[in-house]
């Protein structure tokens, strides 16, 4: 009897960008929990123990062949930080990070969402950025792309209810490859640090273990929420 409903419990997640940061952390965590995770990686080499294949999300296309017939989970993790005055964005650059963060996701969801609707309890999971809601000098670009993403998040999830949920997670500043030049050195680190109330750098595990917990049926209950895990930057005033 335990061992029949342990395996009912695993489940079949689709990871874009899963060789790196918080796409790795969350890899890793699922594949230690016995769930099935298949994955894509660009510049970086795949994660042990997940099914992977390599793809670069800008070129539109997405071979979903290694994909099992159910999927219960997709995540979509791929983003970037750029940082610079509102008058010195740049027309090219911006359309490439709307297609990064917004289109290619969209692109992806369309290909699979069949797979979903299979699953019996199927769930979303999306990341934004504590920029859109707090609002920050220099972010405009990237509180753009994420901007979207939370309305995307808001709208599928009503269009998808109740058979999909579909949440989002905002975090701050996290020690990840992407953050990596906001993070160079030890004064930078301290700085960033103490900006938050909670005096210390979010890490890849600490967005991880949220976004388990929204793949998983201890969330059944959550759609349309944009989850802040953010050390307290986006409420607290410390």
């Amino acid at each position: 009897m335990y061992y029949t409903i342990y395996m009912n419990n695993m489940r079949n997640h689709l990871i874009i960008g899963a060789s790196s940061g918080i796409g790795r952390a969350l890899s890793a965590q699922l594949v230690a929990e016995n769930h099935s995770v298949y994955g894509t990686f660009n510049k970086n080499a795949a994660p042990q123990g997940i099914t992977a294949q390599h793809l670069d999300v800008t070129t539109g296309f997405f071979d979903t062949d290694f994909l099992p017939d159910v999927l219960d989970g997709f995540t979509y993790c791929p983003g970037a930080i750029e940082l610079k005055p509102f008058n010195r964005l740049d027309r090219k650059e911006l359309h490439s990070d709307i297609h990064l963060q917004v289109i290619a996701a969209v692109e992806i969801l369309q290909s699979i969402l069949p797979r979903l609707k299979k699953s019996e309890n199927p769930s979303i999971v999306f990341f934004s950025t504590v920029a859109v809601q707090a609002g920050f000098n220099y972010h405009s670009q990237v509180a753009i792309s994420k901007g979207a993403i939370e309305g995307l998040t808001r709208s599928l999830a009503a269009e998808f209810a109740p058979k999909i949920r579909v949440n989002a997670i905002a975090p701050s500043l996290t020690d990840t490859p992407l953050a990596a030049q906001l993070l160079s050195s030890e004064k930078k680190r301290e700085i960033n640090a103490d900006r938050h109330p909670l005096k210390r750098i979010g890490s890849a595990e600490d967005i991880a273990e949220t976004a388990a917990f929204l793949l998983s049926e201890k969330s059944s209950w959550m759609s349309g929420q944009i989850i802040h895990v953010d050390g307290g930057m986006s409420s607290i005033k410390a």
